[in-house]
């Protein structure tokens, strides 16, 4: 199959005017000029998407597609009354409807050309949803002991369920493993995680120094996080703190308990970070996740994007919670990213190419993943979206970079295709489950949610 275009974005080189990429079976096998693949392969089937842009499919390095029945249940709070809010609302569901609330977020990333999401989760509902909608995935297992005497069992529990998942993955689905909020954990935990990451080969990832409450309960033991604040039955029966503040920011507690000791952990947040964080997570070649609309709806600050870029480190982005941000699209992350780090820091202006580097190529390295996707190149999977660029308001041929980020939405994407087989074509989805059948549930798990 002979995709081609007015643009191609290989991302990891210069645009191609008048491109085409020719992928068969799952990977791609050449890329170039239209004409001279033409020439080349004369009786290649040739998708012609006209005044579009041909890139890389979309690495959403955090998402929680099981939140996606949640959209618009809880707006305009701040990330406290937000995430009591949604715990509180969450208890009214079962098993199922995390199943089928992830499914409808799988199709929300397909439509939106995110073929690669990264998810933690204590169930397997993400786990079985990628595998029936098709979409590329790291599933990382959430693993939590607020008690010191309950870690083993966790980890017991835990190894049990890795072991399951990865029997149950397909060739697309990778399985790590992550630790649950610093907030409702025993410190411990990390080392233990580490441990099994190294002896397992798990990737790691953990919401870290995201908000100021948990950085005033690492650092000063206050906030709404401590654990004597807790009702009952929240802190179950944990009588006393298990831990107490240390006076040091949410990374430096992290890193004394081994939290990076592994080869591959990814940070997911990181707002509330100085430069000493930074230099300590460079020199244990963490990679950070950033998810900015998910940030600046909650109230949460902006992280340091352009600092991380300096240092070196491996940046991509998430979209977090459909919950919070009430849609799954790296477009709008993108645009959001971009026009908070320029206000924010006015001394290093952050441009569209860069921000459609972190959401493709920059995302793949975060995951180790890129020597498979993130970028179009020959021998690469072929995960591959079309973009339209010819609606009036934009002007591609000027930059057309810059018209895509800038301009485009989700209604744009024209084609996703995950492996070599495409997925969704303008509203239309050739997957595993029945679309209107899962929104049909989708309506009916809602109105569990109104109390």
């Amino acid at each position: 199959m002979l995709l081609s275009a007015k643009y191609v974005f290989p991302i990891t080189a210069d645009p191609i005017p008048g491109g085409a990429v020719l992928v068969r079976d799952n990977k791609i096998v050449d890329i170039g000029a239209f004409e001279k693949l033409k020439y080349r392969y004369p009786d290649e089937e040739v998708v012609d998407f006209g005044l579009a842009a041909i890139m890389p499919g979309f690495v959403d390095l955090f998402t929680k597609l099981d939140m996606s029945v949640m959209r618009g249940v809880v707006a305009d709070e701040p990330y406290m009354k937000w995430m009591l809010s949604i715990l509180n609302k969450a208890q009214n569901l079962e098993a199922r409807d995390w199943y089928d609330s992830a499914v409808l977020g799988g199709l929300d990333a397909i439509s939106a050309g995110i073929t690669t999401i990264a998810d933690m989760t204590a169930t397997s509902a993400q786990l079985h949803a990628v595998k029936k909608v098709g979409l590329r995935a790291v599933i990382y297992k959430e693993i939590g002991a607020m008690d010191k005497m309950r870690i083993d069992h966790a980890m017991h529990t835990a190894q049990r369920d890795i072991d399951e998942w990865r029997q149950e993955a397909d060739d697309l689905i990778r399985i790590g493993v992550a630790p649950a909020p610093i907030y409702v954990n025993h410190p411990e935990i990390f080392r233990r995680i580490n441990e099994l990451a190294i002896k397992e080969d798990l990737p790691v990832a953990m919401r870290l120094a995201g908000s100021k409450e948990e950085y005033n309960f690492v650092m000063y033991g206050s906030s709404m996080f401590s654990v004597d604040t807790m009702d009952i039955e929240a802190r179950g029966y944990v009588e006393i703190p298990p831990w107490l503040p240390f006076g040091v920011t949410p990374i430096r507690y992290a890193l004394n308990w081994g939290a990076f000791d592994s080869p591959n952990v990814m940070l997911v947040q990181a707002v509330q970070v100085t430069d000493e964080d930074i230099q300590k997570l460079r020199a244990h070649d963490v990679a950070i996740c950033t998810c900015p609309r998910a940030n600046a709806q909650l109230g949460m600050g902006v992280a340091p994007l352009n600092e991380f870029l300096k240092a070196g480190l491996r940046v991509g982005l998430g979209t977090d919670s459909p919950a919070a941000t009430e849609s799954t699209d790296m477009l709008s992350e993108m645009r959001m990213g971009m026009l908070l780090h320029r206000a924010h820091d006015t001394r290093h202006f952050l441009d569209s190419a860069t921000l459609l580097e972190m959401a493709t190529i920059g995302g793949a390295r975060a995951l180790r993943l890129d020597d498979k996707i993130g970028s179009l190149e020959i021998g690469k999977l072929a995960d591959v979206i079309a973009v339209d660029l010819s609606r009036s308001h934009q002007s591609p041929e000027i930059n057309p970079i810059s018209a895509l980020v800038n301009t485009c939405n989700t209604s744009d994407i024209l084609m996703t295709m995950v492996n070599g087989k495409i997925l969704y074509e303008k509203n239309q989805w050739s997957v595993g489950v029945e679309v209107a059948k899962n929104i049909a549930r989708v309506i009916e798990i809602r109105a569990k949610l109104k109390s």
